[in-house]
């Protein structure tokens, strides 16, 4: 019998379950791309409840307890006496969130003499030393697309937000203050501005095309160009590097996984080639961005604002200069765990585990690491050397 160690957020303050604001969430059955949701045999909650903290549980206890598995839910995953640390050494499957990661790193894994499979609930695998799981032998496999588009409106309700001064303005009202022209003094239109996204991926071309209406002009850049009949159907402008489209685009929203390539990508260099005033969203991860190269570019002006939802390292410290430099945005990580979006990878989460047990192949999509090697998406994602280090 397997031993299944998941590390899950921590349950809302005013404690668990809460009080729901809906009584049910609309039933989708494929993206957009195609792709159908997840579809495990069964799954042992509602949709629309909270599964991505600890007594959530992401609806497994009763699945897996009742085929003989042991199952250890905790949010404790940080340094040698936490409880992650502790139950690692025999652990047979991790599972853990991209909001709350388990880092998986080659020390760690060393450790893990029993690991066989890292499952992400939800997008990114990049908390996990993918060449130490290669060389271990561990499958690394994760929900892609199941909370893809949370984060695309997350993204582009950021862009808005930062554009029009929604949360200084909002700040106004609820002191009881009515100051129109300070609200308004850095408002402006998103129409009419140069948009960008940094990769066009699943999520990159979801927030590029919930765009379109806002009369943008809309540039992208990406390892993989476009079929043509995208570019065409949006208007997009490619450029071959972040450096290139960041001198003429007055927005600027990052989507790209983080490899070498792209770890500091948006440092001092690149953001002094953005326009002064431009604005930079980032739902992606946080060390795609220089931490006090953002917070030097916004004291000086030449950002009029930063968003996003992804930290380094998370959950981030009460001192991270993000969480009080001018002009900011910034949410804990919470753009890919909408109520909606939890049904979804905790119903992928079940059917990886269900393929897992019954010996059944996991879908492609789902792959990262299979076999010793990258596989499926993983294979699309990264190439050699590019894998991330699970730090």
């Amino acid at each position: 019998m397997a031993k299944v160690l998941c590390v899950l957020y921590d349950d809302p303050t005013s404690g668990y379950p809460p009080q729901y604001a809906r009584n049910d969430i609309p039933k989708i059955e494929r993206y957009p791309d195609g792709q159908t949701v997840p579809n495990p045999k069964h799954i042992d909650f509602v949709p629309g409840e909270l599964l991505g903290c600890v007594s959530g549980e992401l609806g497994l206890r009763s699945y897996l307890e009742d085929l003989g598995h042991t199952f250890i839910v905790t949010s404790d995953k940080e340094g040698p006496s936490s409880v992650f640390e502790k139950e690692l050494p025999d652990a047979d499957i991790v599972i853990s969130q991209p909001f709350w990661p388990a880092y998986l790193t080659a020390e760690r894994i060393a450790k893990a003499k029993k690991l066989k499979l890292a499952l992400t609930a939800g997008i990114g695998s990049d908390h996990v030393d993918l060449n130490a799981a290669i060389k271990a032998g561990i499958t690394v496999a994760e929900e892609t697309f199941s909370n893809g588009i949370c984060v695309a409106e997350h993204a582009v309700m950021m862009i808005l937000a930062l554009v029009r001064n929604y949360l200084p303005s909002h700040k106004i009202a609820e002191e009881g203050g009515w100051n129109i022209a300070d609200c308004v003094s850095r408002s402006y239109d998103l129409e009419g501005m140069h948009v960008g996204t940094v990769a066009a991926g699943r999520i990159g071309l979801a927030v590029l095309r919930r765009l379109k209406p806002f009369d943008v002009k809309l540039h992208y850049t990406a390892r993989h160009r476009s079929p043509k009949a995208i570019e065409d159907e949006l208007g997009l402008t490619y450029h071959a590097t972040a450096e290139e489209m960041a001198e003429v685009c007055d927005v600027i929203s990052i989507h790209a996984p983080l490899y070498p390539a792209t770890e500091h990508l948006f440092n001092a260099k690149v953001l002094n080639k953005m326009k002064r005033g431009s604005y930079l969203v980032n739902t992606a991860r946080a060390e795609i961005c220089d931490r006090d190269d953002i917070v030097h570019a916004l004291e000086s002006g030449q950002l009029a604002g930063y968003a996003g939802d992804v930290w380094f390292p998370q959950p981030a410290p009460a001192n991270h200069p993000w969480r009080n430099m001018p002009h900011n945005g910034m949410t804990p990580h919470m753009s890919g765990s909408s109520l909606s979006g939890q049904a979804r990878y905790a119903a992928g989460t079940r059917e990886i585990l269900e393929c897992w047990f019954e010996n059944r192949p996991i879908r492609d999509e789902y792959l990262i690491v299979s076999n010793g090697t990258l596989a499926g998406t993983g294979a699309k994602s990264y190439g050699v050397g590019e894998a991330p280090k699970g730090k």
